[in-house]
């Protein structure tokens, strides 16, 4: 099948059967949707760009078989389409491809085949635009020696159509010379770095080493890693990329050492109409990919599974997403033709230029990509400069184009996000001349100013990578402060264990406590920066294994709708038992003396609001930002029933002596079995605040 790993022949879908590899190599000939459809879902056809292609063909396949006398049966087309479409929920190429040939039904079967061809060919252009960009802006990130770069799953022609997008990127280093080897995730449980990206790069001449997944983060530590480089599934509007399963630890690990995390795939695999990576459908997998090896049992009969087919890498551990139109700036934006005319096509790196990666501690430093038969020296560590440029959401910075930028862009002419006139891998006044496979020689002509804006952009997100990946503690003073009131909380019993979060504002963030840590062992290091606006960790962060804890957003809802400087969140015994018993609404205490110390508009009576525990705690943040905005004069404590108490205050230990009134004022009322007493004349006792 040449190069390409999809056909349309004598009215089927021809395609290599993946599930053969690399023991053999077989052809699959697809003639109705059941046969697509178990094809699709048994992995024999796999790869999102591949399977939004061959979905494409299922609805061809449809068309013809619902057609008769040139009359179709419209609905039973779409009803085998929706089938196709629900295979493999995950990938949105799927989807995408089967929606695009739906496009052309009203047209005919003949029509609907012109547009899934137009897609196979399509595909490969996109590829190698894609490809090209990528490996472009490895080599700006990347050190001054041939890259040893760490790849995960199968990205080449098996998983597309043609050239493949991460791996498509491999193959364009290799060609220029800046690569000297590939580390390959196995990729449990149905290996496909084993049986198919091994077999692609040993097909294509590629030096490669396969190692076992749970050896990857190891791999990076102690191997000199320049980049991880993927593919994806599915992108969604905020820049989290669902990809394999395995991919998330790939980007953890990037990140703590320092190193690029970039992601490649085409535009089609952008969902800007899915906000967000927590509303992606994780599919689940047959639980004996994982209890057995081939026919081999490797776990107990009825042991139970958790194998989901992907997992989702949030976009702050996402050094760049590229696709045919160059790096992503905006996830949620759509992207045209026409944005390609900014990113230049580098054959080589501008002399002089400094990128970002390799192993110089945790330092990302690197130049221009050195030939692979110059001697390699140790690279000079260069300062980087502080950048100035506004930054995404994500971190890396916004490209704002010139106006010969803008001019050019309506002029449009480009295909695919290549340059007119431009080949593949070459660019309009190199000298010719060079051989397939040698590191190229002369100079690149002048950039144009919108070349010379992505020029621009280029070198912001280098000094942003430096900055993304560099492992920063959180506000060591704020950190000692919580750490200190942590310790006496957990000796009290009010945070046992884990359980429990505090946290001090700092402007428009917050530090808060870290996940999953013992309270009573918390350090200094043990929180985490978030935003206010929206809970989302600030980059950069402490080290990646440090996450915020599940309440954040709790602790944001109360900064976002007070002047509050401190909240605590605790479980203290009477309190919570209190609030189990308490319907949704408020619970009245007067009478008590202590309501002084809670912060309340009288001395004497106080209603405290109560939350229902949503096993969503996003949702319970919801509940309290709304109630807040709707009761401005609400007291500075709350509870969650079963959950625990809120407080908070201008001040750290104001918002814990807040706690503890509300929890001697549950004490007092169940040792006397009443919430509300007399109000007599004893207001003269100094504010326990």
């Amino acid at each position: 099948m040449d190069d390409c790993s999809i056909a349309w022949v004598d009215g089927a879908l021809v395609t290599i059967d993946q599930r053969a590899l690399p023991r053999e190599l077989r052809e699959l000939r697809i003639t109705t949707v059941d046969d697509l459809i178990d094809a699709i879902t048994s992995l024999a056809i796999r790869g999102a760009p591949a399977i939004g292609v061959s979905g494409a063909f299922g609805v061809v396949i449809a068309a013809r078989a619902h057609s008769a006398d040139g009359v179709m049966d419209i609905e039973r087309v779409r009803a085998e389409a929706q089938r196709i479409a629900d295979a493999r929920p995950t990938a949105v190429n799927l989807a995408w491809g089967v929606r695009r040939a739906l496009g052309r039904l009203a047209e005919g079967a003949d029509a609907v085949l012109a547009e899934a061809l137009e897609m196979l060919d399509e595909d490969g252009r996109v590829n190698r635009a894609a490809a090209t960009h990528a490996a472009d802006l490895v080599l700006r990130l990347s050190p001054n020696r041939p890259l040893r770069i760490l790849t995960h799953c199968n990205t080449g022609r098996l998983a597309t159509t043609a050239v493949g997008t991460a791996l498509g990127a491999l193959r364009v280093l290799h060609e220029r010379g800046a690569l000297a080897e590939v580390i390959v995730d196995e990729t449990r449980p149905l290996l496909q770095g084993a049986r198919l990206t091994a077999w692609e790069l040993a097909e294509a001449g590629i030096p490669h080493r396969l190692t076992i997944d749970s050896a990857a983060a190891w791999a990076i530590a102690t191997e000199s890693i320049d980049a991880v480089i993927v593919g994806a599934d599915r992108i969604t509007a905020d820049g989290a990329v669902a990809n394999k399963i395995g991919t998330y630890m790939l980007a953890l690990a990037a990140r703590h050492h320092g190193i690029p995390f970039i992601v490649v795939a085409p535009e089609s695999t952008r969902d800007i109409a899915t906000a967000s990576g927590r509303d992606i459908v994780v599919e689940q997998r047959d639980a004996a990919e994982v209890t057995g090896f081939g026919e081999v049992p490797t776990a107990p009969e009825g042991t139970r599974t958790f194998n989901p087919a992907f997992d989702v890498t949030p976009p702050e551990l996402v050094t760049a997403v590229v696709t045919e139109y160059g790096v992503l700036e905006h996830p949620g934006e759509v992207r045209t033709e026409a944005d390609a005319q900014t990113q230049k096509v580098y054959r080589q790196a501008p002399a002089g230029t400094n990128g970002a990666g390799g192993h110089s501690g945790s330092r990302l430093t690197g130049a221009a990509p050195r030939p692979a038969s110059e001697p390699v020296e140790p690279t000079e560590v260069r300062p980087v400069a502080p950048a100035t440029t506004e930054t995404t959401e994500s971190g890396l910075p916004k490209r704002i184009p010139s106006e010969a930028s803008l001019e050019a862009r309506a002029e449009a002419g480009l295909e695919f996000g290549m340059e007119a006139g431009l080949e593949f891998g070459t660019e309009a006044g190199l000298e010719s001349g060079t051989e397939a496979g040698e590191p190229p020689t002369g100079a690149l002509r002048q950039p144009s100013p919108g070349e010379a804006a992505t020029d621009e952009y280029l070198a912001a997100l280098t000094r942003s990578v430096t900055e993304l990946t560099r492992t920063t503690p959180a506000d060591p003073d704020a950190g000692r402060e919580i750490a200190a009131v942590a310790r006496g909380l957990y000796a009290s019993g009010w945070m046992p264990g884990t359980a429990g979060n505090i946290s001090v504002r700092r402007g428009d963030s917050a530090v808060i406590t870290a996940s999953g840590l013992s309270k009573g062992e918390l350090t200094d290091t043990d929180t985490v920066t978030v935003r206010v606006a929206d809970s989302v960790p600030t980059v950069p962060a402490v080290p990646s294994r440090r996450r915020p804890s599940a309440e954040t957003t709790i602790h944001t809802a109360v900064y976002r709708t007070t002047p509050s400087a401190a909240v605590v969140h605790v479980h203290p015994p009477h309190a919570t038992a209190l609030s189990v018993g308490a319907a949704a609404g408020t619970v009245r205490f007067s009478g008590y003396e202590l309501i002084k110390g809670l912060g309340g508009t009288s001395p004497h009576t106080i209603d405290v609001p109560v939350f229902p525990n949503h096993a969503e705690v996003p949702r319970i943040g919801r509940d309290i930002e709304r109630y807040l905005l709707d009761h401005p004069d609400a007291p500075p404590v709350l509870f969650i029933a079963g959950h625990g108490v809120t407080a908070w205050g201008a001040s750290l230990a104001q918002a814990r002596d807040r706690a503890e009134c509300l929890e001697a004022l549950c004490e007092l009322a169940s040792l006397t079995g009443h919430r509300e007493i007399p109000v007599g004349d004893n207001g003269s006792e100094e504010d326990p605040t």
